[in-house]
Protein backbone atom coordinates (compact mmCIF):
# COMPACT_ATOMS: atom_id res chain seq x y z
CA UNK A 1 0.00 0.00 0.00
CA UNK A 2 0.86 4.04 -0.73
CA UNK A 3 0.48 4.86 2.74
CA UNK A 4 0.52 8.78 3.74
CA UNK A 5 1.45 9.36 7.33
CA UNK A 6 0.43 12.94 8.67
CA UNK A 7 2.24 14.31 11.67
CA UNK A 8 3.51 17.31 13.51
CA UNK A 9 6.06 15.04 15.37
CA UNK A 10 8.54 12.25 13.70
CA UNK A 11 11.71 11.26 13.92
CA UNK A 12 15.15 12.73 15.46
CA UNK A 13 11.79 13.31 18.15
CA UNK A 14 10.47 10.29 20.22
CA UNK A 15 7.55 9.28 19.34
CA UNK A 16 5.94 5.95 18.46
CA UNK A 17 4.80 7.19 14.74
CA UNK A 18 8.76 6.23 13.95
CA UNK A 19 8.11 2.76 15.46
CA UNK A 20 5.02 2.37 13.58
CA UNK A 21 6.30 4.09 10.00
CA UNK A 22 9.44 1.40 10.55
CA UNK A 23 7.79 -1.27 10.78
CA UNK A 24 5.15 -0.28 7.80
CA UNK A 25 7.91 -0.19 5.52
CA UNK A 26 9.21 -3.82 6.62
CA UNK A 27 5.84 -5.09 6.16
CA UNK A 28 6.07 -3.96 2.26
CA UNK A 29 4.50 -0.79 2.28
CA UNK A 30 5.75 2.40 0.88
CA UNK A 31 5.72 4.65 3.22
CA UNK A 32 5.58 8.81 3.05
CA UNK A 33 6.00 11.00 6.15
CA UNK A 34 4.51 14.58 6.01
CA UNK A 35 5.64 16.43 9.30
CA UNK A 36 7.37 19.57 10.40
CA UNK A 37 11.07 20.50 11.65
CA UNK A 38 12.16 18.99 14.65
CA UNK A 39 11.88 21.20 17.79
CA UNK A 40 10.08 19.13 20.05
CA UNK A 41 10.81 18.95 23.55
CA UNK A 42 12.87 21.64 23.76
CA UNK A 43 10.68 24.05 21.76
CA UNK A 44 13.73 24.60 19.21
CA UNK A 45 14.90 23.27 15.76
CA UNK A 46 17.30 20.39 16.60
CA UNK A 47 20.87 22.37 15.55
CA UNK A 48 21.83 19.05 14.34
CA UNK A 49 18.54 19.84 11.79
CA UNK A 50 19.59 23.19 10.87
CA UNK A 51 23.26 22.45 10.23
CA UNK A 52 21.87 19.70 7.67
CA UNK A 53 18.36 19.30 6.52
CA UNK A 54 18.95 16.76 4.01
CA UNK A 55 20.22 14.18 6.30
CA UNK A 56 16.50 13.78 7.80
CA UNK A 57 14.69 13.60 4.28
CA UNK A 58 14.91 9.38 5.07
CA UNK A 59 14.00 7.28 8.32
CA UNK A 60 14.24 3.23 7.68
CA UNK A 61 13.01 3.21 4.68
CA UNK A 62 10.32 5.81 4.92
CA UNK A 63 10.43 9.61 3.16
CA UNK A 64 10.19 12.15 4.57
CA UNK A 65 8.54 15.51 3.50
CA UNK A 66 8.93 18.40 6.33
CA UNK A 67 7.20 21.92 6.07
CA UNK A 68 8.24 24.94 7.69
CA UNK A 69 6.28 26.06 11.04
CA UNK A 70 7.06 27.92 14.01
CA UNK A 71 8.57 26.38 16.74
CA UNK A 72 7.02 25.56 19.90
CA UNK A 73 9.06 27.26 22.30
CA UNK A 74 8.84 27.08 26.13
CA UNK A 75 6.47 28.44 28.44
CA UNK A 76 4.58 30.49 26.08
CA UNK A 77 1.49 29.59 25.74
CA UNK A 78 1.16 32.27 22.09
CA UNK A 79 4.03 30.33 20.42
CA UNK A 80 2.51 27.09 21.51
CA UNK A 81 -0.62 27.83 19.59
CA UNK A 82 1.20 29.37 16.62
CA UNK A 83 3.64 26.40 16.35
CA UNK A 84 -0.49 24.17 15.94
CA UNK A 85 -1.37 26.53 13.51
CA UNK A 86 1.44 26.66 11.55
CA UNK A 87 2.21 23.19 10.77
CA UNK A 88 -1.60 22.92 9.66
CA UNK A 89 -1.35 25.64 7.60
CA UNK A 90 1.95 24.75 5.95
CA UNK A 91 1.29 21.22 5.62
CA UNK A 92 -2.36 22.28 3.47
CA UNK A 93 -0.52 24.46 1.57
CA UNK A 94 3.46 23.48 1.09
CA UNK A 95 3.21 19.68 1.98
CA UNK A 96 0.32 19.33 -0.64
CA UNK A 97 2.68 21.15 -3.30
CA UNK A 98 5.33 18.76 -2.32
CA UNK A 99 2.94 16.00 -2.70
CA UNK A 100 1.07 17.12 -6.02
CA UNK A 101 1.58 14.47 -8.17
CA UNK A 102 1.80 11.57 -5.46
CA UNK A 103 -1.31 9.05 -4.80
CA UNK A 104 -1.62 7.24 -1.76
CA UNK A 105 -4.00 4.38 -0.69
CA UNK A 106 -4.84 5.46 3.19
CA UNK A 107 -3.95 8.80 4.81
CA UNK A 108 -2.40 7.70 8.38
CA UNK A 109 -2.85 10.68 11.44
CA UNK A 110 -0.87 10.06 14.69
CA UNK A 111 -2.39 12.78 17.03
CA UNK A 112 -0.50 12.75 20.37
CA UNK A 113 -1.95 16.58 20.06
CA UNK A 114 -2.99 18.95 18.55
CA UNK A 115 -6.22 18.11 16.70
CA UNK A 116 -5.30 20.76 13.79
CA UNK A 117 -3.53 17.64 12.64
CA UNK A 118 -6.32 16.84 11.24
CA UNK A 119 -7.07 20.15 8.89
CA UNK A 120 -4.43 19.10 5.93
CA UNK A 121 -5.51 15.58 6.59
CA UNK A 122 -8.92 16.64 5.20
CA UNK A 123 -7.87 18.84 2.79
CA UNK A 124 -5.09 15.75 1.71
CA UNK A 125 -8.44 13.24 1.65
CA UNK A 126 -10.53 15.66 -0.99
CA UNK A 127 -7.56 16.19 -3.36
CA UNK A 128 -6.26 12.63 -3.10
CA UNK A 129 -9.17 10.69 -2.87
CA UNK A 130 -7.87 8.81 0.03
CA UNK A 131 -9.86 8.04 3.36
CA UNK A 132 -8.36 8.89 6.53
CA UNK A 133 -7.38 6.54 9.72
CA UNK A 134 -7.32 9.03 12.62
CA UNK A 135 -5.43 7.65 15.87
CA UNK A 136 -6.48 9.54 19.18
CA UNK A 137 -4.16 9.64 21.69
CA UNK A 138 -5.12 13.33 22.95
CA UNK A 139 -8.70 14.01 23.49
CA UNK A 140 -9.60 17.96 22.21
CA UNK A 141 -10.72 20.03 23.18
CA UNK A 142 -11.09 18.49 26.58
CA UNK A 143 -7.42 18.27 26.88
CA UNK A 144 -6.68 22.21 26.39
CA UNK A 145 -9.33 22.87 29.34
CA UNK A 146 -7.59 20.19 31.92
CA UNK A 147 -4.12 21.81 31.37
CA UNK A 148 -5.70 25.57 31.51
CA UNK A 149 -4.33 26.63 28.33
CA UNK A 150 -7.58 27.86 27.00
CA UNK A 151 -10.41 29.33 29.43
CA UNK A 152 -12.37 30.92 27.47
CA UNK A 153 -15.83 28.48 26.85
CA UNK A 154 -16.30 30.22 23.57
CA UNK A 155 -13.23 29.23 22.21
CA UNK A 156 -13.61 25.55 23.56
CA UNK A 157 -16.78 25.35 22.09
CA UNK A 158 -14.98 26.61 18.67
CA UNK A 159 -12.29 24.24 19.13
CA UNK A 160 -14.77 20.93 19.74
CA UNK A 161 -16.89 22.03 16.51
CA UNK A 162 -13.21 21.74 14.46
CA UNK A 163 -12.99 18.44 16.26
CA UNK A 164 -16.38 16.94 14.80
CA UNK A 165 -15.86 18.16 11.91
CA UNK A 166 -12.26 16.44 11.48
CA UNK A 167 -13.36 13.04 13.24
CA UNK A 168 -16.64 13.06 10.69
CA UNK A 169 -14.42 13.53 7.67
CA UNK A 170 -12.23 10.57 8.57
CA UNK A 171 -13.13 6.65 7.68
CA UNK A 172 -11.83 5.36 10.81
CA UNK A 173 -11.25 6.84 14.48
CA UNK A 174 -9.07 5.20 16.83
CA UNK A 175 -8.85 5.54 20.60
CA UNK A 176 -6.12 4.77 22.60
CA UNK A 177 -7.92 4.05 25.50
CA UNK A 178 -11.12 2.03 26.01
CA UNK A 179 -12.57 5.40 27.88
CA UNK A 180 -12.12 7.26 24.67
CA UNK A 181 -14.59 5.58 22.92
CA UNK A 182 -17.61 7.54 24.22
CA UNK A 183 -15.82 10.98 24.07
CA UNK A 184 -15.11 10.28 20.18
CA UNK A 185 -18.27 8.76 19.68
CA UNK A 186 -20.04 11.79 21.29
CA UNK A 187 -18.44 14.13 18.45
CA UNK A 188 -18.46 11.27 15.73
CA UNK A 189 -22.16 10.94 14.22
CA UNK A 190 -21.51 7.18 12.74
CA UNK A 191 -20.73 5.29 15.73
CA UNK A 192 -19.54 1.93 13.88
CA UNK A 193 -16.04 3.65 13.02
CA UNK A 194 -15.13 4.99 16.17
CA UNK A 195 -12.68 1.76 17.51
CA UNK A 196 -10.28 1.10 20.05
CA UNK A 197 -6.45 0.85 19.44
CA UNK A 198 -4.19 1.14 22.37
CA UNK A 199 -0.58 1.84 22.31
CA UNK A 200 2.53 -0.72 22.33
CA UNK A 201 6.23 -0.66 23.34
CA UNK A 202 8.83 -0.45 20.64
CA UNK A 203 11.04 -3.85 20.65
CA UNK A 204 13.83 -2.32 21.64
CA UNK A 205 12.83 -2.64 25.17
CA UNK A 206 12.26 -6.20 25.39
CA UNK A 207 16.10 -6.38 23.91
CA UNK A 208 17.68 -7.71 27.70
CA UNK A 209 21.29 -7.24 26.62
CA UNK A 210 21.87 -3.72 28.82
CA UNK A 211 24.78 -1.91 28.81
CA UNK A 212 26.00 -0.66 32.05
CA UNK A 213 25.40 3.54 32.22
CA UNK A 214 27.19 5.65 34.83
CA UNK A 215 24.35 7.75 35.59
CA UNK A 216 21.98 5.57 37.88
CA UNK A 217 24.62 4.36 40.15
CA UNK A 218 23.84 0.11 40.73
CA UNK A 219 24.23 -1.66 44.48
CA UNK A 220 24.37 1.13 46.63
CA UNK A 221 21.66 1.63 49.35
CA UNK A 222 19.69 4.34 47.54
CA UNK A 223 16.04 2.92 46.15
CA UNK A 224 15.79 5.14 42.35
CA UNK A 225 13.21 5.70 41.05
CA UNK A 226 12.94 6.78 36.82
CA UNK A 227 11.05 9.29 35.71
CA UNK A 228 11.25 9.17 31.89
CA UNK A 229 9.45 11.11 29.49
CA UNK A 230 7.96 14.73 28.97
CA UNK A 231 8.27 17.30 31.69
CA UNK A 232 5.12 19.49 31.48
CA UNK A 233 2.08 20.19 33.50
CA UNK A 234 0.29 17.11 32.81
CA UNK A 235 2.50 15.26 34.75
CA UNK A 236 1.57 16.72 38.22
CA UNK A 237 5.11 17.59 39.37
CA UNK A 238 3.64 19.58 41.76
CA UNK A 239 2.99 16.44 43.60
CA UNK A 240 5.60 14.10 43.19
CA UNK A 241 8.25 17.18 44.87
CA UNK A 242 5.50 17.11 47.69
CA UNK A 243 5.82 13.23 47.91
CA UNK A 244 9.99 13.47 47.75
CA UNK A 245 9.32 16.13 50.44
CA UNK A 246 7.71 14.36 52.62
CA UNK A 247 9.80 11.32 51.50
CA UNK A 248 12.58 13.12 52.69
CA UNK A 249 11.36 12.72 56.44
CA UNK A 250 10.83 9.09 56.33
CA UNK A 251 14.31 6.45 57.17
CA UNK A 252 14.43 5.08 53.28
CA UNK A 253 16.64 6.32 50.97
CA UNK A 254 15.15 8.09 47.75
CA UNK A 255 16.73 9.24 44.72
CA UNK A 256 14.39 10.28 41.54
CA UNK A 257 16.15 10.54 38.25
CA UNK A 258 14.70 12.04 35.15
CA UNK A 259 15.19 11.56 31.91
CA UNK A 260 13.38 14.01 29.46
CA UNK A 261 12.89 17.53 28.95
CA UNK A 262 9.72 19.34 28.98
CA UNK A 263 8.07 22.98 28.92
CA UNK A 264 7.87 22.83 32.76
CA UNK A 265 11.78 21.90 32.91
CA UNK A 266 12.90 25.43 34.20
CA UNK A 267 10.09 25.68 36.91
CA UNK A 268 10.83 22.53 38.09
CA UNK A 269 14.62 23.22 38.81
CA UNK A 270 13.35 25.91 40.63
CA UNK A 271 10.97 24.17 42.94
CA UNK A 272 13.64 21.63 43.75
CA UNK A 273 16.33 24.23 44.54
CA UNK A 274 13.51 26.71 46.55
CA UNK A 275 12.35 22.93 48.82
CA UNK A 276 15.83 22.06 49.11
CA UNK A 277 15.79 18.60 47.17
CA UNK A 278 18.26 18.37 45.10
CA UNK A 279 19.98 15.26 47.15
CA UNK A 280 17.04 13.38 45.70
CA UNK A 281 15.93 14.79 42.25
CA UNK A 282 19.01 14.27 39.65
CA UNK A 283 18.30 16.00 36.35
CA UNK A 284 19.73 13.52 33.50
CA UNK A 285 18.35 15.24 30.08
CA UNK A 286 17.43 13.41 26.92
CA UNK A 287 18.74 10.46 25.96
CA UNK A 288 17.83 8.04 22.39
CA UNK A 289 15.12 5.93 22.50
CA UNK A 290 17.96 2.99 22.18
CA UNK A 291 19.56 4.17 25.32
CA UNK A 292 16.25 3.98 27.19
CA UNK A 293 16.68 0.86 28.01
CA UNK A 294 19.84 0.76 30.11
CA UNK A 295 18.28 3.75 32.16
CA UNK A 296 15.36 1.41 32.75
CA UNK A 297 17.04 -1.56 33.92
CA UNK A 298 19.62 0.44 36.46
CA UNK A 299 16.81 1.77 37.95
CA UNK A 300 14.65 -0.17 41.43
CA UNK A 301 10.69 1.47 40.00
CA UNK A 302 9.66 3.64 37.10
CA UNK A 303 7.39 6.80 37.66
CA UNK A 304 4.15 7.70 36.12
CA UNK A 305 1.78 10.40 36.75
CA UNK A 306 -1.25 12.68 35.79
CA UNK A 307 -2.78 15.71 37.01
CA UNK A 308 -6.72 14.79 38.78
CA UNK A 309 -9.01 15.53 35.79
CA UNK A 310 -11.79 13.32 34.60
CA UNK A 311 -9.61 13.83 30.89
CA UNK A 312 -6.33 12.47 32.29
CA UNK A 313 -8.27 9.57 34.20
CA UNK A 314 -9.40 8.23 30.61
CA UNK A 315 -5.60 8.08 29.16
CA UNK A 316 -3.11 5.50 29.22
CA UNK A 317 0.22 7.35 28.81
CA UNK A 318 2.26 6.14 26.45
CA UNK A 319 4.86 5.11 28.77
CA UNK A 320 2.82 2.80 30.95
CA UNK A 321 3.38 0.25 27.98
CA UNK A 322 6.89 0.90 27.49
CA UNK A 323 7.84 0.72 31.27
CA UNK A 324 5.74 -2.33 31.61
CA UNK A 325 7.73 -3.98 28.52
CA UNK A 326 11.00 -3.13 30.23
CA UNK A 327 10.37 -5.78 32.77
CA UNK A 328 10.50 -3.46 35.86
CA UNK A 329 7.69 -2.58 38.56
CA UNK A 330 5.54 0.63 37.68
CA UNK A 331 4.76 3.43 40.67
CA UNK A 332 1.38 5.27 39.52
CA UNK A 333 0.08 8.55 40.83
CA UNK A 334 -2.96 8.58 38.64
CA UNK A 335 -6.93 7.67 37.93
CA UNK A 336 -8.78 5.58 35.64
CA UNK A 337 -7.09 3.99 32.55
CA UNK A 338 -3.31 4.25 34.05
CA UNK A 339 -4.29 2.82 37.14
CA UNK A 340 -6.76 0.00 36.36
CA UNK A 341 -3.88 -1.16 33.44
CA UNK A 342 -1.14 -1.35 36.93
CA UNK A 343 -3.43 -2.50 39.08
CA UNK A 344 -5.06 -5.56 36.40
CA UNK A 345 -1.09 -6.50 35.80
CA UNK A 346 -0.55 -6.85 39.11
CA UNK A 347 3.08 -4.90 37.81
CA UNK A 348 3.19 -2.53 40.66
CA UNK A 349 1.46 -0.25 42.40
CA UNK A 350 -0.79 3.16 42.14
CA UNK A 351 -2.51 5.45 43.64
CA UNK A 352 -4.64 8.38 42.74
CA UNK A 353 -3.97 11.32 41.32
CA UNK A 354 -2.26 13.94 43.33
CA UNK A 355 -1.79 11.92 46.40
CA UNK A 356 1.56 12.41 47.57
CA UNK A 357 1.29 10.69 50.89
CA UNK A 358 -0.59 7.63 49.22
CA UNK A 359 2.51 7.42 46.75
CA UNK A 360 5.33 7.67 49.83
CA UNK A 361 3.71 4.68 51.36
CA UNK A 362 3.69 3.12 47.93
CA UNK A 363 7.65 3.66 47.79
CA UNK A 364 8.03 3.12 51.37
CA UNK A 365 6.38 -0.37 50.76
CA UNK A 366 7.83 -1.26 47.19
CA UNK A 367 11.83 -0.11 48.24
CA UNK A 368 11.01 -2.83 51.44
CA UNK A 369 10.30 -5.87 49.23
CA UNK A 370 13.48 -8.20 48.06
CA UNK A 371 15.31 -8.17 45.08
CA UNK A 372 13.11 -10.86 43.73
CA UNK A 373 9.80 -9.71 44.85
CA UNK A 374 10.45 -6.98 42.89
CA UNK A 375 11.25 -8.64 40.03
CA UNK A 376 8.19 -10.81 39.92
CA UNK A 377 6.35 -7.39 39.50
CA UNK A 378 8.37 -6.07 36.51
CA UNK A 379 7.72 -9.94 34.88
CA UNK A 380 3.70 -9.66 35.42
CA UNK A 381 4.02 -6.10 34.27
CA UNK A 382 5.81 -7.79 31.07
CA UNK A 383 3.71 -10.61 30.93
CA UNK A 384 0.88 -8.39 30.90
CA UNK A 385 2.05 -6.05 27.98
CA UNK A 386 2.63 -9.20 25.95
CA UNK A 387 -0.86 -10.24 26.30
CA UNK A 388 -2.74 -6.80 25.98
CA UNK A 389 -0.33 -4.79 23.97
CA UNK A 390 1.35 -6.96 21.68
CA UNK A 391 2.82 -4.61 19.20
CA UNK A 392 2.66 -7.21 16.58
CA UNK A 393 -1.02 -8.33 16.80
CA UNK A 394 -1.88 -4.32 17.15
CA UNK A 395 0.62 -3.35 13.56
CA UNK A 396 -1.21 -6.48 11.81
CA UNK A 397 -4.66 -4.68 12.98
CA UNK A 398 -3.74 -1.56 11.93
CA UNK A 399 -2.80 -2.96 8.54
CA UNK A 400 -6.50 -4.56 8.10
CA UNK A 401 -7.91 -1.77 8.87
CA UNK A 402 -5.92 0.25 6.37
CA UNK A 403 -7.42 -2.36 3.57
CA UNK A 404 -10.68 -2.14 4.87
CA UNK A 405 -11.29 1.87 4.39
CA UNK A 406 -8.92 1.57 1.35
CA UNK A 407 -11.13 -1.23 -0.42
CA UNK A 408 -14.18 0.84 0.81
CA UNK A 409 -13.33 3.81 -1.08
CA UNK A 410 -13.03 2.10 -3.90
CA UNK A 411 -16.29 0.84 -4.31
CA UNK A 412 -18.11 4.67 -4.47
Amino acid sequence: MRILVMTQYFWPENFRVNDLSTELVKRGHDVTVLTGEPNYPEGKVFESYRENPNNFSSYNGCDIVRVPMISRGKGSKVKLVLNYLSYALSASIYGLYKLKYQKFDVIFVFEPSPITVGIPAVIFKKTKKAPIVFWVLDLWPETLKAVGIIKSKQLLRSIGALTSYIYNHCDLVLGQSKAFIKSIEERCSEHTKVKYFPSWSEEIFQNKNIKEIPEIPRGDSFFNILFAGNIGEAQDFPAILATLALLKQKTVSVRLFIVGAGRAEEWLKDEIEKKSLQEYVFFLGRYPLEDMPSFYSASDALLVSLQKNKTFAMTIPGKVQTYMASGKPLLGMLDGEGARVINESRGGYACGSGDSEGLVNLVIKMSNLTPTERQVLGMNAERYAKKEFNRGNLISQLEDWFYEVSESKKLF
